[in-house]
């Protein structure tokens, strides 16, 4: 079984059909999974969804797609304003579509299945950092017994082995935070020794994104230029440099 998983595209269409192309030219896969967080933050948000269903995707729903979906319960968060334009561009089908998404999926059965999740098994909102201690994974980990677990969330590509467990975040179709410019996805294979990742990086033309986002009349245009341009946490310093 091979399965691409690609996640966090944020309304590029253009880094989600540079990371679909690139799997084409890598011989494909049996399985391709959204691990979430389709829309926000980017200027074609209808059009990445409508890519996803062309490639035949299995989605999770990460927390923007929440926010979307469920617009009573953040009328007051500081994003409202661009929550209400991304669900108008997307239209009510679509936003049913996202409501509905399971918050996780299952490859396989039993501990050597493969669990994707948006951001951690327990829920759409904490990150699974690099660094994340004993305890934090302890709590997070109560209860699931696949022993790979794959998610999103983060934006940030890493393989980590904690005691049998094996966590893969699979980064950023279309939101990259690592320092790298280019948009990422993972390929898992499953062998007799368990799950083998690889993960791609894929170049997209940047400034053209930039240009949808000047065209598309989204609020806060200026703020989501600066986070696609530079394309790294701000915290990264402190915590890997």
């Amino acid at each position: 079984m091979r399965v691409a998983i690609v996640s966090d595209i944020h309304g590029n269409v253009r880094g989600l059909e540079a990371c679909l192309a690139d799997l084409r030219a890598q011989g494909g896969a049996d399985l391709v999974i959204g691990a979430g967080d389709y829309c926000m933050d980017g200027p074609r948000p209808r059009e990445v969804l409508e890519c996803l269903k062309e490639a035949g995707a299995t989605c999770v729903r990460g927390n923007t797609d929440r926010y979307i979906a469920e617009p009573r319960a953040f009328d007051e968060a500081e994003d409202a304003a661009s929550l209400a334009w991304q669900r108008r561009q997307i239209g009510e089908i679509w936003t049913r579509w996202l409501q509905d998404l399971p918050t996780s999926l299952r490859v396989g059965q039993g501990t050597e299945a493969l669990l994707v999740v948006h951001a951690n098994p327990q829920n759409d909102e904490e990150h699974i950092w690099p660094d994340a201690t004993d305890a934090f994974l302890e709590r997070i980990m109560m209860g699931v017994v696949e022993r790979t677990i794959a998610f999103g969330h983060l934006h940030l590509p890493y393989v980590r082995m904690w005691r049998d467990r094996l966590f893969v975040d699979v980064a950023s179709g279309g939101l990259p935070k690592d320092g790298d410019p280019r948009a990422g996805y993972a390929i898992l294979t499953q062998r007799d020794s368990g799950w083998q990742v690889k993960h791609r990086r894929v170049a997209f033309d940047i400034e053209k994104v930039v240009r949808d986002i000047e065209k598309s009349g989204m609020p806060e245009r200026k703020k989501r230029i600066n986070v696609l341009r530079r394309h790294r946490y701000k915290e990264l310093d402190e915590r890997i440099p």
